[in-house]
Order: C-alpha cells, then structure tokens, then sequence
C-alpha cells in the first residue's frame, strides 16, 4: 500500500450516489489512475487454475474478516455531504422536507376521498349483486332482455359464438358456480383440494363490504355464504381486512393485519387438519391401544386463520398470498364472478413468472460454435392479454386505472 495516502483516524464515513457529489469524493484527490496492462489470450490462466482458499494464511484471513467488519459498520451511515452544507443551505432542505409534510396529507386525503367514492359505486351495484344471485340460484328467471344482452357480449368476445334463442328460460339454478369460479382463479385453485371442494360446493354467494367511515381503521370485509352443510354450523364465514391510517410512501394504503371467522367445526370434519390412528403399546402391561391424533394440513378453509403481521411472523410469502388473494376476491373475482366462471377472466389474469422457472438453452456445440440452424427463422413471443401486477404484496392501489 502506498505511504503517501493519508488515512483518517476519526469518523469513516460512506459515501453514498445519493447525496455524494463526485467532486467530493474524498478518496478521488489522493489516488492516481490505476493502470492495467493488456491481457492477451495467450496469457490468460487457464480454467482449472484458481486460487487454493487453503493457501490463504492466518494472517490474510484476519485482515479480511477486519475489512469487512469495518465496511459493515459503514452501511446506512450519512457521507456527510448534508452535514457539510451551509446554514442557510440546511434550513431550504428542512422547508423542504416541511412541503413534503403537506403533500403527504393531502395524498392521505385523497385516498380516503377514493374509499369513500368505492364504497358509493358499490352501493349502486348492490341490487345488480342481488339479480346476480337471484339468476344463479334459480330464485328468478332470466329476462329476454339480459339473454340478448349476454349472447351479444359472447359474440363480441367469440365470432363464430352461436346466439341462443331470447325469449325468456324458465329459472334454472347454476350448480357450484362459485366453486367452479374460485377454481378457476390461478392463486385459489393451488390451495383448493378436493377435500375443501365438498364443502364449497355448498358455496352460494361471495359479497364485499366496506367498513364504516368511522370505524378506528379503514377496511373492507369479504363474506362467504354457505347452505346448510354436513362440515360447519356457520352459515357466514368473514374475512376482514384492516388498512393502516396513513398512506404508505407510495401514496397508496397500506394493508395493518386481517381478521377471520372461526369455524364452528361438525365432529370429525375440520378440513384444516387431518387425522391419523396410531397403535401404542404399553411397556409394563404390553397392551395396545389406538391412540387418534390430528396434525394441521393445507386447505382452503387455512385463509380464516390469517397468518400474523411482523414482527411475529417472518414468513412474508404467506402473509404476501393472504393480502394478494383478499385483493384479488374484492377486484377481480367479486365484480367479475361470471368471467371467472366462463374461465374468460385467465385470459386477462397475468402470472409473476419468477425466471428461476426457465433453463437457459445453451446454443454452443461441443465444438465451441454457435448453431444458427433456426437463426433465420422468427419466432413470435406471447403477448401479454392483460396489465401486468406490479404491486407491493402490503400496498392497495385504490383508484388506480
């Protein structure tokens, strides 16, 4: 190391791009350009010839383990570039941060004036919810006028779609029409099983509410209705979710915690856990006995039991699933049920493909050539049928186009 590189002795700090002009970057005035000579190919190591991490000595492993304590305890720390700035300077930065105070209340403002007008237009769309459910449980028959209206959607979409006749259908029940919607969610349908089916086929309505305006926290309830059914004594089962006061720094609300029902469970018919016999055998008398015992298991019925916020809970990806799947039932599967129904709304539901999922082809031959055999050939990439999600798992992007 060179001698004639000062070293500070008292407080290191980091310098960040954020607030660090390249002009004051302190380690630029002390140290020349380096210099690196060309490397040709013929001198370049060969592949097998690395460092031996054995023959780092004692004393290398101590200097490194100390540059990398000390570089640990350089992170979040300021460069000092605000620190150093004038008075006057100091106090237009601290106005600053006082407007930023104004328009955060205002965003907040905002937001809340965008739930109040949601929960205005749901009002509106209540007895269109209430027909919905009249049609799909053969409590009413369909009008000629919605059969015409709904025959003319399904040639727009399909235009070899044959119309039906219009003249009005006697009332005819949609069976497991929920259930089938539900299944045809990408997100539900992995947490769905066969088990949870037979209950949920006993599933005749999903509805949305609002909380109050003056409750503490403002939120949203989602309510499943259920018939009468050989596994639990509710006939509602809620899933409330909370939002905390203040927007989040996006400007968006920012999911606090969830509430959910607890299942009145029939005998021997709790969908959550599953249940196996065991033989025991005493060692002083050596007689048997069948001991019953249950263990928690995966299941639909798991999302009235929602997992608890941090602190006390790290595992992020569930509590990322629960907020994404409330979102999903009040944006896309409540107002949109018979597109999901139809299976129409997959064609507009865009999946977060994580790149993990795809093997890189590897177009060299063992020869060390490229193959360009299909190099003049085009191939055309999917399109995507719908926007992208793009949201943080706590954020609800209300009144967002």
């Amino acid at each position: 190391m060179s001698s004639n590189v000062p070293i500070a002795h008292g407080d290191i700090t980091a310098p960040t791009p954020q607030n660090t002009p390249l002009t004051h970057a302190p380690i630029a005035a002390g140290l020349s350009r380096p210099t690196v000579p060309d490397i040709s190919e013929d001198n370049e190591p060969a592949e097998d010839e690395s460092e031996d991490p054995a023959q780092i000595t004692g004393a290398q492993a101590a200097m490194l383990g100390l540059v990398q304590g000390r570089l640990a305890d350089l992170v979040g720390k300021s460069s000092g570039y605000i620190e150093s700035l004038p008075i006057d300077v100091k106090k237009s930065v601290e106005a600053l941060k006082g407007v930023q105070v104004k328009q955060n209340e205002l965003q907040n403002q905002y937001k809340r004036e965008c739930l109040e007008l949601e929960k205005k237009y749901l009002e509106l769309q209540l007895p269109l919810y209430e027909r919905r459910n009249a049609i799909i449980s053969g409590a009413a028959q369909a009008t000629a006028e919605e059969i015409e209206a709904g025959s003319q959607a399904s040639l727009k979409d399909d235009p070899l779609y044959t119309p039906l006749p219009s003249d009005e259908a006697a009332p005819a029940a949609i069976p497991e029409f929920w259930l089938t919607a539900l299944r045809n969610h990408v997100g539900l349908s992995e947490i769905i099983t066969e088990r949870d089916a037979s209950a949920l086929k006993n599933l005749t309505d999903i509805r949305l509410s609002y909380l109050p305006s003056d409750s503490p926290k403002p939120g949203f309830k989602i309510s499943f209705i259920f018939s009468p059914n050989d596994y639990f004594e509710n006939d509602v089962l809620d899933k409330t979710y909370l939002y905390q006061e203040e927007v989040g720094y996006t400007g968006d609300f920012v999911y606090d915690h969830a509430i959910g029902t607890e299942i009145k469970w029939k005998e021997d018919k709790d969908l959550t856990k599953e249940f196996e016999i065991k033989k025991q055998r005493n060692k002083n008398t050596n007689r048997t006995r069948l001991v019953r015992k249950a263990r928690p298991t995966d299941s639909f019925f798991n999302f009235f039991s929602p997992p608890v916020p941090p602190p006390e809970n790290e595992d992020e990806e569930k509590l990322e699933m629960d907020y994404q799947i409330g979102e999903d039932l009040k944006e896309k599967i409540i107002p949109r049920a018979i597109d999901y129904f139809t299976g129409k709304a997959l064609e507009y539901d865009v999946m977060d493909e994580d790149e993990d999922d795809f093997d890189e082809l590897d177009d060299e031959d063992e020869d060390g050539q490229f193959d360009d055999e299909d190099s003049d050939s085009e191939v055309e990439l999917p399109r995507r049928r719908g926007p992208p999600k793009g949201r943080g798992w706590l954020e609800c992007r209300c009144c967002q186009p």
